[in-house]
């Protein structure tokens, strides 16, 4: 039997939440599950199940996709195991990273993903929904920007998103890296990381301006490379 194709598409920024005339990331993803109408389950878990993010959702998806999502907050009324292992693709939505995490280690979600990962399941999301697959990234979860160390572990490194959208994003990735924090990848809003198992397959953007970027320490110079982009759409 084939081995089993294990993706993650790690969004810098953009997506439904803020393109909602259409996002190229999100078809991108949608068009690598390879079906007319994927099964796709959104966790909104980082903005506390926010209503008006889930209603976006399913405005941007509820006519391209099976469409559904999973709520952590009050009581969860499903087989949780069951519903996201059985999807074509899991969206992580932006918000509190550290928060997200954390409830989700309660309900026992992360162990969860890394099943429906194996399994072929496609993971994507943008900015908390980026960050959350690596060992570490940079956040606001704790108010000024700093280092969150206890990300899933499913991708190594570090990651950095929203790094031309926020003008604090490139300095605080910088300073963390030279003090000894993981190197990593860098994303502009609008721009993607595409991972097969746990190689960078490919980096793609919605916008022309949008970068992504491999930032490491040498010594006591922080290097970044630029790495290609095809652009979408």
């Amino acid at each position: 039997m084939a081995s089993v194709r294990k993706q993650i598409v790690a969004m810098g920024g953009g997506s439904f939440g803020a393109e909602p005339e259409g996002s190229c990331l999100d078809a991108y993803v949608l068009e690598l599950s390879g079906k007319p109408r994927p099964k796709i389950c959104f966790l909104p878990t980082a903005s506390g199940d926010a209503a008006m993010y889930i209603t976006k959702f399913y405005e941007a998806f509820g006519e391209r996709a099976q469409a559904t999502h999973l709520g952590l907050f009050g009581r969860p009324r499903t087989d949780m195991a069951a519903m996201l292992t059985g999807q074509d693709i899991i969206y992580v939505g932006g918000g509190n990273t550290a928060n997200m995490l954390a409830v989700w280690r309660v309900h026992g979600v992360d162990r969860i993903l890394r099943e429906a990962w194996a399994r072929g399941v496609i993971l994507t999301g943008v900015s908390a929904g980026m960050i959350c697959w690596f060992e570490a990234g940079v956040t606001d979860s704790f108010g000024p920007l700093n280092a969150l160390r206890d990300g899933l572990h499913v991708l190594p490194g570090s990651a950095c998103p929203h790094y031309d959208g926020e003008q604090d994003r490139r300095p605080t990735y910088h300073r963390l890296v030279r003090a000894g924090f993981p190197p990593g990848y860098a994303a502009d809003d609008g721009a993607a990381l595409h991972f097969v198992d746990t190689s960078l397959e490919v980096c793609v953007a919605s916008r022309p301006t949008a970068g992504v970027y491999r930032v490491a320490a040498d010594g006591e110079a922080i290097t970044e490379t630029a790495l290609p982009v095809r652009l979408l759409g």
